[in-house]
């Protein structure tokens, strides 16, 4: 036994001895500089930023767009420049006294990139993140480069709508999505009086989250309108989307998720038993094998109970969320694999919450602000603390009601839902 024991000692100590080695051998500093090449291999693979730096000429015939042009070489905290681009104010009508605006930010295709195009996305917090020439993720300490701009392939229009939200101007008065989309469509027809070289152009529309609900309604609008909008609908695509009830794409759905990464919510068996009994008695459990087959059988799918959001005692999504707080206060609902440290974000939002910055959101810098012609007056936020329907939306999910028809007119729908998503659930 003693000698076993000594056997594994001295094994433990010869394998120690080897690692001691080789960090003898690579230094950090030899680390960092096959890092460094890696870096650049993989760079030297992808589009070069000076690419972006010089777009396809472009050039608009109205006077007026002068006054909303940006440098891009000005930006402030990017220290590349990225090509020419568009911003600021525009109202939703063509009334002279129209008060309500919406920011806009346009940016011109790369070389590579087909100028018959336009995309239409929602809003600039997608953009900061990952979309525009310059993507600025969580924890960076400056933005970089972002080969995969969709900027690179197609005009591309980010606009902070509806009114209410990021640096519009008004107040909000709308009580349905029928009329959001009416006004952005009406913000559309000032847009491309300005700009009208982009008038007839093909229309592909995007958005996260809640856009999964204004999305199928607008292009549901510009379907129902077709001489409103000098532009080409062909499709729609949505990430995360709210398209249905809560109980549907989070209630039901969420008993499953918690299973399929126990490892990551790391609840005792006493609770996910508590769990696995509420989702039976709240029938959803088996709900997803029952009634979503192939073929679907005729008309909506049944509720599990009588509340489109959850039945007294039967919200089990509070119950997880609640309990992953409990165990990992960092926890993130939109990528529930983050622990500490929560990473700065230049927009104040890393995780579930709303976080105080040290310095300036990025989009409420005066700065910021100047370059990209935003109103100096508007404190910026990713979450507009204004309600945009101020007598609620009356509208019912898409879902139900007008993304069917949606789908089947557009050449291109596209859904995508990240897996790690547990504010709106993939399986829901």
């Amino acid at each position: 036994m003693l000698s076993q024991i000594w056997t594994a000692l001295s094994l433990f100590v010869v394998a120690a001895s080897l690692r001691a080695a080789d960090a003898r051998e690579l230094s950090r500093q030899d680390i960092h500089a096959r890092q460094l090449e890696a870096a650049k291999r993989w760079h030297s693979t992808r589009s070069s930023p000076a690419k972006r730096a010089a777009p396809k000429n472009i050039t608009f015939s109205n006077p007026k767009a002068s006054q909303f042009y940006v440098d891009g070489r000005s930006i402030p905290e990017v220290d590349f420049d990225v090509g020419p681009s568009w911003s600021g104010l525009m109202p939703i009508s063509g009334n002279p006294k129209e008060t309500r605006k919406l920011f806009f930010w346009f940016f011109p295709p790369g070389p590579d990139g087909r100028r018959m195009e336009a995309q239409d996305a929602h809003p600039l917090r997608s953009g900061a993140r990952s979309m525009q020439p310059f993507s600025w993720s969580w924890g960076q300490a400056k933005p970089t480069v972002n080969d995969f701009s969709w900027t690179n392939l197609a005009n591309v229009l980010w606009v902070e709508q509806p009114v209410g939200t990021g640096y519009s101007q008004g107040t909000p008065n709308i009580k349905n999505e029928d009329e959001l989309a009416a006004q952005l469509v009406g913000f559309m027809q000032q847009f491309l009086e300005v700009f009208s070289e982009l008038k007839n152009k093909n229309l592909y529309m995007s958005g996260e989250s809640f856009a999964g609900t204004m999305l199928p309604y607008t292009a549901n609008y510009i379907y129902q309108h077709p001489k409103e909008l000098d532009l080409k609908l062909k499709g729609i695509w949505i990430a995360d989307p709210s398209l249905s009830w809560n109980v549907v794409q989070e209630q039901i759905p969420a008993v499953n998720f918690v299973h399929r990464y126990e490892h990551v919510f790391a609840f005792n068996q006493t609770f996910l038993a508590q769990l696995d009994a509420l989702s039976k008695k709240c029938n959803y459990a088996g709900y997803m094998d029952k009634h979503v087959t192939y073929p679907p059988k005729n008309g909506l799918l049944p509720l599990p109970g009588k509340s489109t959001t959850a039945d007294r005692g039967c919200d089990v999504w509070n119950m997880i969320f609640n309990e992953a707080l409990r165990i990992n206060p960092a926890f993130n609902v939109y990528r529930i694999f983050d622990t500490y440290p929560i990473l700065w974000d230049v927009l104040g939002f890393p995780g579930s919450f709303e976080q105080v910055q040290v310095a300036p959101v990025y989009f409420d810098r005066a700065d910021v602000k100047k370059a990209i012609h935003a109103p100096a007056n508007v404190t910026w936020s990713v979450c507009s603390p204004i309600n945009v329907f101020p007598r609620g939306d009356s509208s019912l999910p898409p879902a139900l009601t007008v993304l069917p028809s949606v789908i089947e007119k557009n050449i291109r729908t596209v859904i995508v839902h990240g897996l790690a998503d547990f504010r709106l659930l993939a399986e829901g």
